[in-house]
């Protein structure tokens, strides 16, 4: 039995850590254990992890979040890598499978653990295959509420979803997560205009380049004009704020989230700071924290305050 076991979890490894993934069922008999084991190995296999789970989230969390983390890695990898709305759908199927009982896929049998176990409606995955399907056929966005629109499928079901894994469900409190989530997303968005430039995407809103002054081809030629600088000066500004309300949440939860909260709200607000190191142009240079930022995010996670 164990022979066996180890053999499963060798392949449920190597399929998780693969670059190319599909929704196709891995091969192996996964029960609940092993199929915890493969979103883990999932997870750890990516450097976003340290955003998904951060080493101060109570261990006995991390292997629901790890599920969690799975399921929107893969549906995102199926957008952003393959392109492809027919893994998407595919995925979704998975997802009635896992709802209704009977799972196959081993993110599926540890999610339907993990949602059975916490209560946890169908909605927030649904909203993240939503975006991951806007995803495959990016337009761009006219104003910033068209953007946070976006956000509102993208980032904002993954605080949701760890809300209810600490059982808060009330509107107030998601209300405060949603600001951290999109705030962050947003940093992230102005932390990488320069990549996201290379795949075909602009998220600045068209409203806002217009009132700016900026042109698309502007940022394809990758210039940095005064013009841009005021542009960046701006979103940052916005996304700043939502971070600073949004982090209000640190207080409303217990010590457990806490920490988590301020790790995710003070990393965006970092990522800020980093952006204004630099004064905005991202073209030089790509923003990045430097081993201080980290440290003193976690001591100021570590006291439960946020830096702003």
């Amino acid at each position: 039995m164990a022979t066996a076991r180890a053999s499963v979890q060798g392949r449920a490894t190597a399929y998780a850590s693969s670059t190319v993934r599909d929704a196709s069922i891995p091969p192996g008999n996964f029960d609940v254990a092993s199929a915890y084991e493969f979103c883990t190995r999932l997870a750890k296999s990516h450097y976003e992890n340290f955003t998904v789970a951060s080493w101060m989230m109570p261990r006995e969390m991390r292997p629901h979040i790890y599920a969690i983390y799975a399921y929107a890695r893969m549906a995102d990898d199926f957008a952003d890598e393959h392109h492809d709305r027919a893994m998407l759908d595919d995925w979704e199927r998975e997802l009635d499978l896992a709802y209704a009982g009977t799972p196959r896929h081993p993110v599926f049998i540890a999610l339907a653990d993990t949602v059975r176990r916490f209560e946890i409606p169908r909605e927030p995955f649904k909203d993240l295959l939503t975006a991951f399907r806007s995803d495959v056929d990016f337009k761009g966005f006219d104003t910033l509420d068209d953007l946070l629109g976006y956000s509102r499928y993208s980032a904002n079901p993954v605080g949701r979803l760890v809300l209810y894994l600490f059982g808060y469900r009330d509107a107030e409190r998601q209300h405060l997560s949603d600001l951290v989530c999109s705030g962050l997303q947003l940093a992230n968005f102005w932390q990488d205009v320069a990549v996201d430039l290379d795949k075909g995407r602009i998220y600045f809103p068209r409203r806002d380049m217009e009132r700016f002054g900026v042109t698309p081809a502007d940022l394809a030629a990758h210039t940095s004009s005064r013009e841009f600088i005021d542009l960046m000066r701006h979103e940052v500004g916005v996304a700043r704020a939502m971070l600073v309300e949004g982090g209000e949440l640190r207080k409303r939860v217990d010590k457990r989230l806490r920490r988590d909260i301020v790790m995710f709200a003070g990393g965006g607000l970092a990522i800020l700071r980093a952006i204004d190191r630099v004064n905005y142009d991202v073209f030089r240079m790509r923003p990045k924290l430097a081993k201080l930022d980290y440290l003193k995010l976690g001591w100021s996670a570590f006291r439960g305050r946020l830096e702003v």
